[in-house]
This record gives structure tokens, C-alpha cells and sequence, in this order.
């Protein structure tokens, strides 16, 4: 089924227009398309996820290996999983996309796929409709605290103590993109540093913290659509969402968009704002998790979880700015900090 067939389908529209590609996905595994609908019952615009898997993968940066074509395709079974179970439970605080229908026509052989099927089709709405229109590359301090303000609403409503090894039921065990155990070519790639050879002890202390809750995963400022006044966001993209420690996504998303000056001036004002939201968005949900045990376990995570992203970046790009002094010096303050004592160099 097509793209306009199955939007007549779910929506019961009269006629389907599509109006223009939002954006290609990653390595041209799909793309993200906004189509105009008419008729008395539907929205007057949708956006449409297609995910249509290339013949021949490729990559910007040359990783286009098998482990991470079957990275990218799990991580849109995580999706489509996230919209049809999880995406509804979202607080006010941390809105999301509703999700209007989920088509999964997988072949069993990829290589009998015609060029015009789509492998998955994610059917959300529009979220410039929905009031959040506005996109940006970098942010100010306060327009920071705004996306902040969602991700500690989002770790609230999701809050686990010591869950199961089932939890989260069909996402990521594990969630981020950069997690370890799916980064093996880029671990392989990476120079010989204190930082490659405490990377599993930093992967085993974030993954065996106590109080879990699910991330998002990607949580860059892209990923974020403003209100036009700025005071709300909407969060988009849950391909790598799962269980883990919230300062993996806090530390990402002050990476993603300030700059190294801007990071080395305000991230402990930033972790504070953090852990106030954090703190008033549990009482809201009247969560019997207390939140002093949480900030216990969880503050002195965030320079482990920064230290964990730069493994992944020097491993996949270690000319790319995020490779700056100020995420160095992190680093190595993680390491001394789970008194690991090898060669002064990372």
C-alpha cells in the first residue's frame, strides 16, 4: 500500500495532496513528508515517517557496515513500538506527536521490494498545525531550560525503581543511540586512551544505576519544535528511546546546542534547573519514587554520561567540534571520579 492509500485509509479524507518532503531520513533510509487532506473528519495536514530501506546503505561518514544497517532498522521497529504502546501515557509537560496509524509491510526478502513500497509508514500529526512551528539550530540559556523543562517531565512520567529485565517492553533495553553494545565499529575505530578502556566500566555504571526511567535518545535541539512564543517544546524522533539513566539525555541535548563556552558557564545551572523540574514534575504525578534518592544516584552520573558520549564521538568523528577542552575535561573528571588510574592521555 501507498503513502496516500493507507492516509485514505486511517483518516477517511476525501483527497490526499502531497505538499512537501520535510526531510530525508538518515543515510536515505525514507523520508518525512507533510501532505494536505481534505474532508469533513480528518486534519487539514499530516505528516508522513516512510521508512524504505535503500538496496545499498550508505553512510556520510563511511558507516554503512552491517551492525549498523540493523541498527537503523531496529530503531524504527522501536518507533513504530513507541507511537503504538508508550507515546499516549506522555504528560503535558512533554508532548509528542499523536500517531494516527502504523503500517508495517515488511517483505520477507528486502531485495523483492518494488521502489515504490514503503517498509514501514508512521502516520503523526502535524505538529506546525498542533502550535509548534518553530525550529532552531542553537539555543539561549533560557530556551535551553524550556527543552530541559520536557526532558524532566518525560524522565518523571516514566520513572522506574530497579525495574525488570523485561522493562521497557519493545523499546530499547537500553536507549540512546550511542549506547556501547550497538557502537562496536565505532569502539574498534577509536585510539588507545584511558577513555576506550574504561568505556565498559562507564557502559556498566549507567546501565546498572538503580533509578531508571525511559530516554529519549536523541534528544538534540532538532529534534525539538517550539511554540511561537518559546515557552513550549514538542519532542519528535523516538528511534532510540528505551531505559536508562536521565543524564544521558541531559548531557546530549546541552552538547547539541550551546557552544563550548556557553557548556563550560552554565551546565551546573542547567543540571539545577533539571533537578528542580525533575522534583516538581514527580510531586504533580503524586510519584511514591522519592526524589532525593533519585538526585543522590543520578547528579554525579551526569559528568559519567558526558564521558560516555565523547567515547562514541571519538570513535565516529574525533575531528567534530564536540571534541572540544570542556568535554575533555569532563572525561577525564569521570574517570578519576570511578578511580580509574591509567596513562594521563585520552
Amino acid at each position: 500500500m501507498n503513502t496516500e492509500d493507507f492516509i485514505i485509509d486511517r483518516l477517511s479524507c476525501e483527497t490526499v495532496q502531497r505538499l512537501e518532503t520535510v526531510q530525508t531520513l538518515w543515510s536515505d533510509y525514507g523520508d518525512i513528508v507533510r501532505y494536505k487532506l481534505t474532508g469533513t473528519s480528518c486534519p487539514a495536514t499530516v505528516i508522513a515517517k516512510s521508512i524504505s530501506p535503500p538496496s545499498v546503505s550508505s553512510h556520510p561518514r563511511g558507516w554503512n557496515t552491517l551492525q549498523s544497517h540493523n541498527r537503523k532498522l531496529r530503531s524504527y521497529e522501536v518507533e513504530a513500538n513507541w507511537y503504538r504502546d508508550w507515546a499516549s501515557q506522555c504528560p503535558h509537560g512533554a508532548p509528542v506527536p499523536e500517531c494516527f496509524g502504523i503500517l508495517d509491510s515488511k517483505p520477507a526478502d528486502l531485495s523483492s521490494r518494488r521502489e515504490t513500497d514503503n517498509t514501514m509508514i508512521l502516520l503523526l500529526c502535524d505538529l506546525d498545525a498542533a502550535g509548534f512551528m518553530v525550529r532552531k539550530n542553537s539555543l539561549t540559556i533560557a530556551q535551553s531550560k524550556v527543552c530541559i523543562s520536557w526532558l524532566a517531565h518525560f524522565h518523571a512520567k516514566f520513572m522506574q525503581d530497579a525495574p525488570s529485565s523485561e522493562w521497557p517492553q519493545g523499546l530499547w533495553s537500553v536507549g540512546t543511540y550511542w549506547h556501547l553494545a550497538t557502537r562496536g565499529d565505532e569502539f574498534d575505530a577509536m585510539a588507545d586512551s584511558r577513555l576506550k578502556r574504561a568505556a565498559e566500566q562507564i557502559d556498566r555504571v549507567l546501565n546498572s544505576c538503580r533509578f531508571k526511567t525511559l530516554v529519549h535518545g536523541d534528544a538534540k535541539v532538532a529534534n525539538f519544535c517550539f511554540s511561537p512564543d518559546g515557552d513550549r517544546v514538542a519532542a519528535v524522533d523516538f528511534q532510540y528511546v528505551g531505559g536508562g539513566c536521565g543524564m544521558k539525555d541531559l548531557v546530549y541535548f546541552i552538547g547539541s546546542c550551546l557552544t563550548e563556552e556557553q557548556c563550560c558557564q552554565h551546565f551546573e545551572e542547567l543540571l539545577d534547573h533539571y533537578f528542580l523540574t525533575l522534583e516538581s514534575a514527580l510531586h504533580e504525578l503524586n510519584s511514591a519514587i522519592k526524589f532525593e534518592n533519585i538526585e543522590f544516584e543520578w547528579r554525579p552520573l551526569f559528568q559519567v554520561a558526558w564521558a560516555d558520549f565523547q567515547r562514541f564521538i571519538l570513535g565516529w568523528s574525533p575531528e567534530h567540534k564536540k571534541n572540544n577542552q570542556f568535554s575533555r575535561q569532563i572525561t577525564n573528571l569521570a574517570i578519576e571520579s570511578l578511580s580509574i588510574h591509567q596513562s594521563p592521555d585520552i
